[in-house]
This record gives structure tokens, sequence and C-alpha cells, in this order.
């Protein structure tokens, strides 16, 4: 280079650092700043205004929020009857007889032995109320309905359980006597029968509704919902089968789509079908009776500052004639999404094993086994599921049911393996030939295409072939990765020793030489989240990458060998994050490929990295054997 040019290089550095530097500035400084102010400016007159209004208070948005009241407090506002079932603990409120206090007693809000249940349902009022309920809608003008106000009367000492349902009445003062009877099942399955009956002198005509609604919903923190693209979080439902029997599933309301579109789909008619709202692992679904004609509806709509999220379906009008009696029954399912459970209810409680293709019984309940969200890869998660699953009961345990699932996978893929590693060793053992080739004519590229051909073609090797096992594992890898996220089968579940969550990423850590110094590695800026899991299966994992990296043909182009050598330091960083049983995975599956490879590429008398790395310990000199 003559020192003309290296002036003019440095020259157009330099301007175009500085239109960098101008750029950022005017572009993307000025805004923020100017965001900052508008900000500053509208925080000061938030809190003006809940200065002069008492009863507010300021959100986490900085605008003002109507006050909210503790979850003992808001469950204070009415009263209950108690809910005691093998799979449930919680309450219903006299007070618009809702569903809205629920734990979970099978499954712990962490792993801790000593965990509180996970709560599912929780009172109005409350931050983040979450309730079903159920009632009548009359015609325009009518009154005298039961609503969230009312209060129902119950006989004293009533306990729901699933040998003792609970009966609620209200009498309206104007003929109508409401009878609400509630009962439930010893998993996650109740039964609201409403029954009207006209004591009045003219006939009426009254349309049943059931509701499921949340009062905003966490977006921060470990219990944020609708922040991940794997895990469908929202409004959800089968809805259809007007004309025909099909069902289409109706989940377009996911959560931050559902507050940015807010839209209102109030004439989705359906016969049959369910309705609800789901997380990760619960769900809350309102299940008509299934020859009923209703109309479903996904809406979300500010009330008081919180945005208020609602499924929910109304019945086709029902005349009532004077002395007559009318009964509408809706169930609610709410708890854990097990997959076993859902089918279980799916089916009418008859058993079904998941291979049975012939003979099925007819869906209860319509595809509510979809209310696991299995991706788009579903005719693979799905069946990786069952085989976990199978594996699961045999040696109870998840993570070795992983490996033998794994080891299943490689049995599968042999064949095509064994050739693709065959090739990969052939091309390894010719790659001082194709340098000299490289060589030879590296002024004539297309001569030395001509030539690399023709020694492939000599030599029996398909360079293509190599690629072919990484291209099948992605769609297994990324199914893999669905199953261990959204089946509630893999939450907590442990492996052995300090692995006691196989959905959750690896616990410990190098950087605090795995919990031996005291210092969180999470509290570092910038840097804490990509190395806070960087512990002791991600380190194998990425040993066991460069050891397959090592032992593949190196790349043509010498940046290409660069690229590559960084790959397992870049992947371990990447895949540490992710939950622990998909590292164990990818682990174990590397090192089947390694076994794999290394019985190849001593068969084709080919140098491999073990060798030298046992001869560098042995202190021998190791060829290729």
């Amino acid at each position: 280079m003559q020192p003309n040019d290296s002036n003019k290089n440095t020259l157009m550095f330099l301007v175009c650092a500085f239109a960098i530097l101008i750029g950022y500035q005017v572009f993307y400084m000025g805004p923020q700043q100017k965001k900052a102010e508008a900000e500053l400016r509208a925080k000061k007159i938030a809190e003006a205004q809940v200065a002069a209004q008492p009863g507010m208070t300021l959100g986490a948005d900085g605008l003002p929020q109507p006050l909210k009241l503790s979850r003992d407090e808001a469950k204070a506002q009415s009263p209950r009857i108690a809910v005691d079932t093998p799979a449930l603990a919680g309450s219903i409120a006299l007070k618009g007889a809702r569903i809205d206090d629920l734990w979970l007693k099978r499954f712990t809000q962490t792993v801790d032995k000593n965990s509180p249940p996970v709560e599912l349902f929780r009172p109005e009022g409350a931050e983040h109320a979450w309730f079903a309920d159920f009632g009548w809608a009359g015609m325009t003008g009518m009154t005298g309905l039961p609503t969230p106000q009312t209060v129902w009367t119950a006989a004293p000492g009533q306990v729901l359980r699933p040998t003792t349902p609970v009966v609620l009445t209200y009498d309206n003062g104007q003929g109508l006597v409401f009878t609400r009877t509630i009962s439930v099942d010893a998993d996650a399955m109740f039964t609201v029968a409403d029954t009207v009956r006209n004591q009045g002198g003219a006939a009426v005509a009254l349309a049943p509704y059931a509701s499921v609604q949340r009062q905003g919903i966490p977006t921060e923190g470990p219990h944020g919902l609708g922040k991940t693209q794997i895990v469908y979080e929202g409004g959800i439902g089968v809805l259809g089968g007007v004309t025909d029997e099909k069902y289409i599933l109706q989940d377009k309301a996911k959560y931050p789509k559902w507050k940015k579109d807010k839209p209102v789909q109030n004439d989705l008619a359906s016969k049959g079908g369910w309705i609800g709202m789901t997380d990760k692992y619960w769900l809350a679904a309102l299940i008509p009776e299934q020859s009923e004609m209703i109309k479903g509806r996904f809406q979300v709509q500010p009330v008081k500052g919180v945005d208020v999220y609602e499924s929910a379906f109304t019945g086709a009008p029902q005349s009532l004639a004077a002395g007559a009696t009318i009964t509408n029954t809706t169930r609610l399912f709410a708890g854990a999404k097990t997959v076993p459970l859902l089918t279980r209810y799916q089916y009418g409680g008859k058993p079904v094993v998941w291979w049975q293709f012939w003979n099925r019984p007819a869906s209860v309940i319509p595809s509510f086994d979809k209310a696991v969200d299995w991706g788009m890869f579903s005719v693979i998660t799905r069946p990786i599921f069952n085989i976990l699953e199978i594996f699961y009961k045999l040696v109870g345990n998840f993570g070795v049911a992983i490996m033998l699932l794994t080891v299943t996978l490689k049995l599968i893929l042999f064949p095509l393996a064994d050739k693709s590693y065959e090739s990969m060793a052939k091309m390894k053992k010719i790659a001082p030939e194709v340098e000299k080739l490289k060589a030879k004519f590296k002024d004539d590229p297309a001569k030395q295409q001509q030539e690399m051909m023709g020694l492939y073609a000599k030599e029996k090797i398909n360079p293509m072939m190599g690629c072919v096992p990484m291209l099948i594992q992605i769609p297994v890898f990324y199914s893999l990765y669905k199953v261990l996220t959204v089946t509630i089968e893999m939450r907590h579940a442990p492996f052995f020793g300090w692995i006691v969550d196989l959905s959750a990423p690896e616990p410990t850590t190098l950087f605090n030489l795995f919990g031996l110094i005291p210092w969180d590695p999470a509290t570092l800026p910038f840097l804490g989240a990509s190395i806070v899991h960087l512990g002791v299966w991600p380190l194998l994992y990425g040993f066991t990458m460069w050891l397959t990296t090592s032992m593949n043909p190196p790349a043509g182009d010498p940046i290409q060998q660069k690229i590559f050598q960084f790959f397992p330091i870049i992947f371990t960083f990447t895949l540490s994050g992710f939950a622990v049983g998909l590292v164990i995975y990818w682990c174990w599956s590397n090192v089947l490929t390694i076994i794999q490879q290394y019985i190849i590429m001593h068969r084709y008398k080919v140098e491999n990295p073990i060798d030298k790395l046992i001869a560098r310990l042995s202190g021998k000199t190791v060829g290729a054997t």
C-alpha cells in the first residue's frame, strides 16, 4: 500500500467516524433526551394529580392508578364459601357468586420444599385479579338480574368438596328466583348449574353467559406474561362447528398483541367448543354444553386505568314462561395443563393411548389437549413428549429420559449419520490433497473446482452429506426446547446433584467458582445476564462442541476456519441461558456423535483430536491409526 493510500484511508475513517457520531447525536441521543424531558413533565403532572386525588397512586408507568387492595383485603370484601379438594384450595365469593380465590395444592411456586402453592385466581380489587364469572343476560331495559354486586344466600357451614356441592340462591323480589349449584371433581373441573324459576306472571327471555376475566396482567419480573415468543399466553379457545364438525383454534389474542390491537370480537358463533385464558402452565377455560349454540368473544378495555381482558361466551336466549324453570350448565377448568389430565377430560374420562388412532372415542371437549402450545412442529413436539413420558415411567427421572430419547433419535438416524460421518472422515483424510490442489490452481478457480470434484468422485465423497445430520437435528432441537418450555411435566423436574429443575437454566456459574465465592455475577453491568448461567453443563457442552468441530474436516476458506473456531465459545454462552435439560440433551448428543465419529475415523485411518490429546497426556507420539 502506498503512503497516499494510507492517508486516504485514515481520512475516510475519520470522516465516517465523525458522521456516525453526528448521526448518533441527532437521530438517537436528541430524541431520547426530548423523550426523557417529556416523561419528566408527565411525571410531575401525574404526581400533582395524585396529590389532589385521595385514593390514587402512581403505577409502574408513572400514571395515576386506582389504589389496589392487598389480596387478603380484596378477599374480605365478600362473605365466602371454602373450597377444599385434593388439588385445590380457596373460596367462592357470595358477592357475585364468583369463583375468584384458588390455589393449586399440587404445584409449588419454587423448588423449595417449603414453597407456597401456586396461586391461580385472585379476587377483584387486588392487583392482577383473575376470576370466573357466570350469570344471565336479559332483554334491553330488564332489571332484577344478579350483578357482580349481588350478594347470594348460602346455608351456613357449606364447604365445596368433590363429594359435597354447594348451593347458592338469590330472589330478586320481582318473581325470579336464581339457584346456583357448584360442584367440583378431585382435579380441576368445576360444574356450575344455574337454574331460574319464574314465579311472576309474565314470560321473560334470558341468555346464559360465562366469563373469565383478568384485570391487568403482570408484565415484568419472573412472572411476566407474554415476554417470550416460544410460549403462547393469552386468550385461547376452540370454537366453530356451526356448519360441520371441524373446530378452529382461536388463539389470536396473545397478551401483548391483545393489548396493542384491542380486538373486540363479539360474534364468534360456535356450537359447543370452549374458550378461556392461558398462561405457560395454567389454564382457565369455560366449557358450555356441546349441543348449545354460543357466541364467543375476546376483548380488552381500560377500566379505571386498568386493562381488563375478557374471554367469554353468551348462549342463545331462552324463553321462561310464568311458572316455568330453566337450567343452564357450564363447566370451568381451572388448573395446570398436565397432558394426561387434559386428554382425560377431552375424551370424557375414557382411557386413550396416544398412539391409538383407531377406535378412538369421540371428543367430549374438542381438541382440549391443544391448550398446551405444541407449536408449529407439533408433529414432532407431541411424539417427543410422549416418548419422554414413556422413558420417565421406566426410569423415574426426566433427565435420564432425555438421555434415552437422545439415544433413540441417534439409533433412528444412525444409517444416515453413519454415511455422513463417513463422508466427513474421508474429507478430513484428503484435506492435504485438497490444499495442494488449491495451491496448484490458485489462479484458475474453474480448474481448481474441476480437479476437486474429480478428487471427490475418485474417493466416492459427497461433500454435502456432512450437513445432513445437523439439518435434521434443528427441528428436533427446537421441538425438544418447546417441550421443555411449555409442558408442566418438565417444571421443577430434577436430574442429579445440583440440577433441581430441568426447565430452568443451569443454576451454577464459573464466575463465582460454582458458588464457592459469595458473589452474584448477575449484578455485573451489561455482562451479568450473559455469564450468570455459565455453569458445569454449558461448559461440558462447549468442550464437546469444540471436540466435534475439531473432528470435522476444515473449512475451505481460512476466514471460515477462524469463524468456526469461535463457534464453540459463542454457542456455549448462547446455550447457557436455555433450559438445562436442553443443554444436557445437546451435550449427550455430542458425546454420542464423538464416539461414532471416532470409530469411523479409526476405520479410515484418519487423524483425530482424541488420539492427539491422549498422546499429549501420555507423552507419546501417535499418528494416524
